[in-house]
């Protein structure tokens, strides 16, 4: 199925469906870097947190934390997932403003490719109980789906909304999915993505007021560490570090740093929902060989995550050295347009003689 081009000669205009989803004008098929590399980050700091889940890890002994799941959930913890479930909303936003330029009926498209994503979830749920793709499908269906029909300026503050009623009245976790998912959305529709390059000094400013307000609700999370996570403070501090981590994150990017890190971190980010499944498949047959379930392992935790992700970087720069996608992102998008894609990365033009 081709997808139809709006106002094209011979074609209906499209129905007014809904305010119009500005396109990010960085975007139009081009990828950004910047928001691959902290989605590779996010992915690495997930992975902290997920082989723990899977496996069961102890991390309470005699009534007391022991030293690296007390540091997890320090600074990892809390932390990352917000990252990813923002920079999901990001992407379905960016995903529409496109779908809009080449189909007459973009929600229908964004439609299937929720609908794909909650297939894959089932399935990962099997084996991850607890896994995100599912949440992130059934709340872009319930949320973002009709919410795509308000502009930017005010998904925005019904966001913001949403996430200051879930942190007060809950411990967080799952229920500020929708709250990212939106936030990002609308970060989206604003265009924000295509003006990251000129956001240096607002970047600072985010970092130092997220840093002081993580910290603080950090001080407020140590006072009970026995349960962290099951609480309204973890949940602020986690989102608070999480927003400094990324401002943070950004920033460095801007510094020669970025040299290193964007090779590394950018393919992650680009096979961001492969690597996030084929985690699990690593760590569940890994785990059993070494005895980790229901262990206090945690050092044996450390290098399973620090050998994933190795293998992982490896294995992305490889594979997006020769196709344009990544496995599982090929048939997200197959079934999205419902049509096959070309998937093989076209050679470069040999350079010409002079």
């Amino acid at each position: 199925m081709n997808p139809a081009i709006p106002n094209s000669p011979g074609r209906a205009a499209p129905p007014l469906d809904a305010p119009t989803v500005r396109l990010p004008a960085a975007s139009g098929g081009r990828r950004i870097g910047e928001l691959d590399a902290l989605r590779g980050l996010a992915l690495c700091g997930i992975l902290f947190v997920n082989i723990a889940q899977i496996l069961y890890l102890q991390g309470i002994v005699d009534f007391q934390k022991l030293p690296i799941p007390h540091a997890l959930d320090m600074f990892v913890q809390q932390r990352f997932f917000p990252i990813f479930s923002l920079l999901f909303g990001v992407g379905f936003g960016i995903f529409l403003g496109n779908a809009s330029q080449r189909t007459a009926r973009p929600r229908v498209v964004l439609l299937r490719r929720l609908l794909v994503l909650a297939g894959f979830g089932v399935l990962h749920h099997f084996l991850q109980p607890g896994e995100a793709l599912l949440p992130y499908a059934i709340f872009g269906l319930v949320v973002l789906l009709p919410m795509s029909f308000l502009p930017w300026w005010a998904n925005l503050p019904i966001a913001v909304a949403m996430t200051a009623a879930t942190l007060s009245l809950t411990s967080g976790g799952m229920l500020l999915i929708p709250c990212l998912l939106l936030t990002g959305f609308a970060l989206a529709q604003a265009g924000l993505p295509a003006k990251l390059p000129r956001l240096g000094g607002q970047l600072a400013a985010v970092f130092a007021v997220s840093a002081l307000a993580g910290a603080g609700f950090l001080v407020l999370q140590e006072q009970n560490p026995l349960n962290a996570g099951f609480n309204g403070e973890s949940a602020a501090a986690g989102l608070f570090m999480a927003i400094a981590y990324s401002a943070g994150f950004l920033l460095l990017l801007r510094t020669p740093a970025s040299r290193v890190l964007s090779p590394v971190l950018e393919p992650l980010g680009k096979m961001a929902l492969t690597n996030y499944v084929t985690a699990t498949l690593l760590i569940i047959p890994f785990g059993h060989l070494l005895g980790m379930r229901e262990s206090t392992e945690w050092e044996l935790l450390l290098a399973m995550a620090a050998g994933i992700i190795l293998v992982q970087v490896l294995w992305s720069r490889w594979w997006l050295a020769r196709f344009q996608y990544g496995p599982m992102e090929w048939v997200w998008r197959c079934a999205t347009w419902w049509r096959i894609v070309p998937f093989r990365r076209k050679p470069s033009p040999a350079p010409r003689a002079s």
